[in-house]
């Protein structure tokens, strides 16, 4: 006679055997709102060995991505064939000492996955950019030589491009300072600094080409913690007014001629934002529907108060949890706070072409500052600011490298986040110590670049405009956008443009998305689509230059194409 088999332990199996399968098919929630595993994203190692610490990242547009560090940490993990005198670095025992024989700057293309040396002429250590009209990357400010420095790197197609030292200077000195690029034909704001509490033009306005002295960064100054108003979150409101933030304080300033036109609420809770607490920042994804007029920013995370000592006294104080998002346009202006999923400083956000906010590296506990964290945070945050409020967080495939202190992160035109960087040491140093400096290359791979999605993705991407060309476009004119897409389109098709910025210390400077106008979207041949889409109306929502244009049909993105918004 046959065994009959317990009833219970198959039933129990069944039932295990059931969950995984619905596990994979509709995914696990791990945060805020959950999120499916196919949203999860997943992470990509293309270096082992970038040579140099990613201090600061911003991206060309020639595709390729300037990395650079201080150069007065030593020799780098990149040895030169030759110092800037001539002499012969590599395979001499001078190399190993002498920082002259390192490269502290390095050039990634994307396309080769490669990485070739730069020479930096003075100490950015610590310093500010933006990207100007041309695609010229204005670089201010640094450490030691470079406190007053301006440098220039002018993206090229042959590999020859590198660093230009202006023999112009700033009038203060510059570390820990941020930059905004204005509405005026190139003209630059450089704002505040260690123990600097005033900004100044670039190019100058007057012939004294004086700075101008801003109490508020006065004000903001914790003297005992360091600062905590240093790297000051700059955004460009739709007036052309300044947004200006710093520590837990924010006012609107006319720059033109020095005038607070508004003092904003201070944000809820305690601790600080700016370095060395380390939040971030961004203005959300501004929106033809409302005329690009509603203005809203956001702020993440930070240090509580007095982490900076109790770190020196390697005691690590938790970090925030709150972001806040106000609208800096109107009349009534309220915080509107938040909770991520778990505290975290050091973190970047960026903008995704989907409008998401990508919040990404950073740790759990401590200030900036060498060797002034712990514990690591891993895992990034995707935040969706359109969803009901409580339901807008998730937490993403983790990473098994620390980005710590001295990383950075910056959007792709793939729609990959290139991460990069970590060096909580004042030297390279690879060994006995809690966090080792980092040379790896990644790249998170959001959810919307999966194969499932691929047969909705928008494909060869091109930008006409019948007077000035391809890819070069007058502010508030139509142009044509046309594309690829093997199948019907979903019911929403969008066209969104973002401004790349320059990234450091957990702040993207300039960092801007707008959600264009379109209108008579058209099938063409053979899976062939076209629209007419309305450029933005004003520098003064859109500053002159190059912006990533990105098609998405039904959310997913297409990889972006260059458009060039230019002054009639």
């Amino acid at each position: 006679m046959a065994v009959q088999k317990p009833f219970f332990p198959l039933l129990f199996k069944c039932l295990l055997t059931t969950c995984y399968l619905l596990v994979q098919c509709f995914g696990s929630s791990n945060a805020v709102g959950g999120v499916g595993q196919g949203k999860l994203g997943k992470w990509q190692l293309l270096l082992n060995n970038t040579g140099v610490v990613a201090m600061h990242m911003a991206l060309t547009l020639q595709n390729t991505v300037l990395i650079f560090d201080q150069t007065s940490s030593g020799p780098s993990g990149y040895t030169l064939h030759r110092s800037s005198d001539g002499r012969r670095c590599l395979g001499l025992p001078r190399s190993m000492t002498d920082p002259d024989c390192s490269a502290h700057s390095v050039e990634y293309h994307i396309g080769r996955n490669s990485v070739r040396p730069l020479r930096l002429q003075t100490d950015t250590w610590c310093s500010s950019g933006s990207i100007l009209s041309d695609g010229t990357l204005l670089q201010t400010g640094g450490y030691g030589d470079g406190y007053r420095r301006i440098r220039y790197f002018k993206p090229c197609s042959d590999r020859r491009c590198d660093w230009n030292e202006s023999s112009d200077s700033l009038m203060d000195n510059r570390w820990y300072a941020s930059n905004m690029l204005l509405p005026e034909n190139d003209s630059t704001i450089v704002m505040g600094g260690l123990r600097t509490y005033t900004y100044e033009f670039i190019p100058k306005r007057s012939s004294s080409g004086r700075s101008f002295y801003l109490p508020f960064l006065h004000q903001t100054n914790d003297r005992d913690q360091h600062g905590n108003n240093l790297y000051p979150f700059l955004h460009l409101s739709a007036d052309g007014n300044l947004f200006i933030f710093a520590n837990r304080d924010s006012i609107l300033f006319n720059y033109k001629n020095n005038t607070v036109l508004k003092t904003f609420p201070r944000i809820p809770g305690s601790g600080s934002r700016n370095y060395p607490s380390s939040g971030s920042s961004v203005i959300l994804p501004l929106d033809y529907t409302n005329r690009y007029q509603k203005v809203e920013v956001m702020v993440c995370g930070g240090s509580t108060t007095g982490a900076y000592r109790a770190a020196r006294r390697r005691n690590f104080l938790t970090g925030l949890s709150s972001c806040g998002r106000m609208v800096i346009t109107g009349k009534i202006h309220r915080w509107k706070m938040e909770e991520m999923p778990g505290p975290r400083l050091l973190n970047d956000m960026l903008i995704l072409p989907t409008g998401q906010i990508l919040i990404i590296n950073g740790a759990k506990e401590g200030s900036a500052g060498w060797n002034n964290a712990a514990s690591p945070s891993l895992q990034p945050y995707l935040y969706e600011p359109t969803k009901p409020s409580g339901k807008r967080f998730s937490v993403l495939s983790s990473t098994n490298i620390p980005r710590m202190y001295h990383s950075s992160a910056i959007l792709l035109p793939d729609g990959r986040v290139l991460v990069a960087g970590s060096n909580p040491n004042n030297r390279y140093t690879f060994r006995n110590v809690s966090y080792p400096t980092e040379l790896r290359l990644q790249a998170y791979v959001p959810y919307y670049m999966s194969e499932s999605n691929n047969r909705y993705r928008p494909q060869n991407v091109s930008v006409q405009y019948a007077k000035h060309g391809l890819n070069v476009v007058p502010y508030n004119e139509d142009f044509t956008v046309t594309f690829f897409l093997g199948r019907r389109p979903n019911n929403l098709v969008e066209f969104n443009v973002y401004s790349p910025p320059f990234a450091t210390h957990a702040f993207s400077m300039n960092q801007r998305m707008l959600k264009l106008r379109s209108t008579g979207l058209v099938r063409e041949n053979n899976g062939w689509f076209s629209a007419v889409v309305k450029a933005p109306p004003t520098p003064t929502v859109a500053p002159s230059g190059y912006y990533m244009l990105t098609v998405l049909n039904g959310g997913i993105p297409s990889t972006s194409t260059w458009v060039n918004f230019i002054h009639t």
